[in-house]
């Protein structure tokens, strides 16, 4: 059976360092002001002297259902076999369709490629067998890289252990990135 690639990010884990955005930016040449992913202030809790601020990082959410997939005019964008939705960035027509159909904001009009661009789980180092590069940098592990498929997998692990919850569901694109909220 082909893997099927998806991410559990472990929101109790995220400090905001941010070194998952650095890391990503130098991997992927990705030009200052842009962002395949990013780390979001999601809210307070508690109650004063005793507040705490919850963070979420995000990113292409690698749907089963891609609406950027179904709206692309060229076909530049498609999900593989492994799951992953990756760009041809030599068919990409930077048209921006894609980017007005993803319900997470998750792509970014590239100023030198002409293309919209996105996050790809880092293909080239999936497919050399290494994590992408936000999971590997994360000095706390919030985020977590596997093969579903693989029962004995992490990421299987995760699910199987923790109630996990997925962002904006009711768009019907099935995201397949997990978060781990309590």
């Amino acid at each position: 059976m082909a893997p099927r690639y998806i991410m559990v990010i472990d929101n109790r884990k995220c400090v905001r360092c941010k070194a998952c955005v650095i890391a990503c930016r130098a991997e992927n040449d990705v030009p200052d002001g842009y962002s395949r992913n990013w780390i979001a202030e999601t809210d307070v809790r508690g109650q004063f002297p005793n507040l705490g601020l919850s963070f979420e990082p995000g990113q292409c959410m690698q749907c089963a259902n891609p609406h950027c997939v179904r709206v692309c005019p060229v076909g530049a964008t498609d999900r593989d076999e492994d799951g992953v939705i990756r760009v041809d960035a030599d068919t990409c027509i930077g048209c921006r369709y894609c980017m007005q159909a993803c319900p997470y904001d998750a792509r970014y009009p590239h100023p030198t490629k002409g293309i919209a661009d996105k996050c790809d789980f880092c293909t080239d180092r999936i497919r050399a067998g290494r994590e992408p590069a936000c999971v590997e940098t994360c000095p706390s592990r919030a985020r977590v890289f596997g093969d579903i498929n693989d029962p004995q997998s992490e990421v299987s692990r995760l699910l199987a252990e923790h109630r996990t919850s997925r962002r904006k569901v009711e768009a019907g694109t099935e995201p397949q990135v997990y978060y781990i909220d309590e």
